[in-house]
């Protein structure tokens, strides 16, 4: 198979470590983070990551992402899933990192939400992305609904370029808490396509 030939497959639960790698690239180191907090005794943060992409359920579950794979290694995924009618309650105790992020997609109600999305460094720019997007229209369309959305930081000028490029529009944005997450900018920005 040459380089540039590629497939589109569901994931399966074997391609949980591949997975927890593209989580945590598409969310700019965040989900490390928070892997360690949920880390229990003798598990390490890609332990942790790897798990909650074997759940059965969950929004990081294998079970909601489509991978690219050049060869038989996969080198981009894609995590998506509807979003409901009805707002998420952000509780009290919900950590200040996620309630700009829950606000968010509490405006892209009824939408097919892009959880993530993330190319390993070696394959990006050549359209494994853009590849991935058309798949979760396709998911998106075969459930009735008619947007996809997704959130990105402002610091991340090449993914918001390809969104846009794509058909994404910025609809809405909160200020990023960052409370220990190092990540470039000061804004996420939820973004809008209409299928």
């Amino acid at each position: 198979m040459k380089e540039h030939q590629y497939i589109l497959r569901r994931a399966e639960a074997s391609d949980a470590l591949s997975l927890a790698e593209l989580i945590n690239r598409a969310g700019e180191g965040l989900p490390l983070t928070v892997w360690g907090w949920m880390a229990e005794e003798g598990e390490s943060v890609w332990d942790v990551g790897r798990r909650r992409a074997q759940r059965e359920e969950g929004g990081f579950s294998y079970r909601n992402a489509t991978v690219a794979v050049v060869g038989t290694g996969i080198v981009a995924a894609l995590i998506g899933y509807p979003l409901g009618a009805q707002p998420t309650p952000i509780d009290a105790d919900t950590p200040p990192v996620f309630v700009p992020m829950l606000e968010l997609e509490n405006e892209a109600l009824c939408t097919w939400y892009v959880n993530v999305l993330a190319t390993y460094d070696p394959f990006e720019g050549r359209g494994y992305g853009k590849a991935l997007l058309e798949a979760a229209a396709r998911q998106a369309r075969a459930v009735g609904l008619v947007q996809l959305s997704i959130i990105v930081t402002d610091g991340n000028i090449r993914a918001e370029r390809l969104y846009r490029k794509v058909g994404f529009c910025p609809v809405a944005e909160r200020p990023i808490v960052k409370d220990g997450w190092k990540v470039e900018g000061d804004n996420l920005v939820l973004m809008i396509k209409d299928l």
